[in-house]
C-alpha cells in the first residue's frame, strides 16, 4: 500500500464560517416566514420549508471539518476506499462521508503515549507489560511523535544454555501510515511481537559474561563479546533486528536499549559464587605476583649492599616468611629472636 498524502488547501475554516452563515440565514428565513411577512402564503411555506430543509442538511458538511495537532496525522477512507493521509497541523476540510481509520487506536501497551492518569498503568501491571486494554472514545487520529515501548521482561537462554532475564526499551515512530494502518493487522501489537521474537533470536547468540570459545560475530573465530561487555553492539543487533521485522509496518525503529539485564533467580546465587570465586582467584593471583617480586627486589638489594650474607637454607627461610607476610589475609604478628640465628 503506498501513502497518499494530501496537498491540497486546507479550507476548515472558510467552510465553518460559511456553515455558520448558512445556518444564521436559515434561521432568518424560518422567522421571515412564519411571520408571514409576504402576502402570499405559498411563499412564506416555501420558504419556510427551503430553510428548514437547508438546516436539517447543512450539519452534515460540519463531518468533514478536521483538526490536526503537530506530528499526528488521518487515514482517510471513503466507502472503504483508501483515499488520502492528511500529515501537516491545520484545519481540514475534506469529503464529510470520509472515515478515519486506525485499527490500533484503542490498542495500549507499556508506553510512552499509552499510559494516561486514570490508572492505566495500573491495569496492564508489572515490570513492563505488553498486554492491552480498551478505552471508549479514542480517536483514529495517528501520532507521528517519538515513542518508547517497554516490553515485559523475558527470560531467555543465552548461546551457553543458562536461563536470563533481560528487558529493552525500543524507541519507535510510525512513518508510513498506509502501511502501518493497511498492511498489519494493529501495528502496535505486531511491533510488541517482534520485539520479543528479535530479542531471543539476538540474546541466543551471546553469553552473559564473557567465555572462551564462544563465536557471537560469525566469521568463525572466538570472540569476548558479551551480553552484559557489548552491551552497545548487542542493543545495535537488536534494533537492526526489529526494522528488518517491521519495515513492512511502516515502522521506523530509532533505537533499542537493555533496560534489565540479570540470571534468572533459579541460578543467579549459583553464579554469584562463581563470580565471587573467580574475582578472589585474580586478586589472589595478583597478590602473589606482587609478592614475589618484592621477595625477590629484597634479595637484590641485600646482595647488592652486602647487609648480610645468606645460604641458601636463610634464603628460603626468609623467602617463606615474606611471602607469609605480603600473602596473608590478616596483619603479621612478628616474634623478635633476641638471641643466635643458629
Amino acid at each position: 500500500m503506498e501513502e497518499k498524502i494530501y496537498k491540497g488547501k486546507k479550507n476548515g475554516m472558510s467552510v465553518l464560517i460559511s456553515i455558520i452563515l448558512v445556518y444564521v440565514l436559515g434561521i432568518a428565513g424560518c422567522i421571515v416566514g412564519a411571520s408571514g411577512i409576504f402576502g402570499s402564503n405559498i411563499a412564506n411555506t416555501v420558504i419556510l420549508a427551503i430553510c428548514i430543509s437547508v438546516m436539517c442538511v447543512a450539519w452534515i458538511f460540519l463531518l468533514g471539518l478536521k483538526v490536526l495537532r503537530p506530528q499526528e496525522a488521518l487515514v482517510l477512507t471513503l466507502f472503504g476506499k483508501y483515499v488520502t493521509t492528511l500529515k501537516e497541523e491545520g484545519f481540514y476540510f475534506v469529503n464529510p462521508f470520509c472515515s478515519s481509520v486506525n485499527p490500533a487506536a484503542k490498542t495500549k501497551l507499556k508506553q510512552s503515549g499509552d499510559v494516561g492518569g486514570n490508572g492505566l498503568s495500573s491495569m496492564l501491571g508489572g515490570e513492563g507489560a505488553s498486554s492491552t486494554t480498551v478505552e471508549v472514545g479514542v480517536s483514529n487520529k495517528i501520532s507521528l511523535k517519538i515513542m518508547t515501548l517497554n516490553n515485559n521482561r523475558q527470560k531467555i537462554n543465552d548461546c551457553l544454555g543458562n536461563p536470563i532475564e533481560i528487558g529493552i526499551a525500543v524507541t519507535w515512530r510510525v512513518v508510513d501510515t498506509a502501511k502501518a494502518v493497511f498492511d498489519v493487522d494493529n501495528y502496535k501489537e505486531f511491533l510488541s511481537l517482534q520485539c520479543d521474537s528479535a530479542l531471543r533470536n539476538v540474546v541466543r547468540v551471546y553469553p552473559y559474561d564473557v567465555a572462551p570459545n564462544v563465536d557471537t560475530t560469525g566469521d568463525g573465530v572466538a570472540d569476548e563479546g558479551s551480553l552484559r561487555g557489548s552491551s552497545e553492539v548487542v542493543a545495535e543487533k537488536i534494533r537492526d533486528e526489529i526494522q528488518l521485522r517491521v519495515k513492512e509496518a511502516g515502522i521506523e525503529i530509532v533505537e533499542a536499549r537493555i533496560t534489565y539485564l540479570a540470571y534468572a533467580p533459579e541460578i543467579a546465587a549459583v553464579m554469584l559464587q562463581r563470580q565471587q570465586a573467580s574475582a578472589i582467584i585474580d586478586a589472589r593471583k595478583m597478590i602473589v605476583d606482587g609478592a614475589v617480586g618484592m621477595v625477590e627486589m629484597a634479595l637484590e638489594r641485600l646482595n647488592e649492599n652486602n647487609i648480610v650474607e645468606l645460604d641458601e637454607e636463610r634464603k628460603a627461610a626468609m623467602v617463606s616468611n615474606l611471602l607469609v607476610v605480603l600473602c596473608g589475609n590478616h596483619d603479621a604478628q612478628p616474634v623478635v629472636n633476641s638471641g643466635s640465628l643458629y
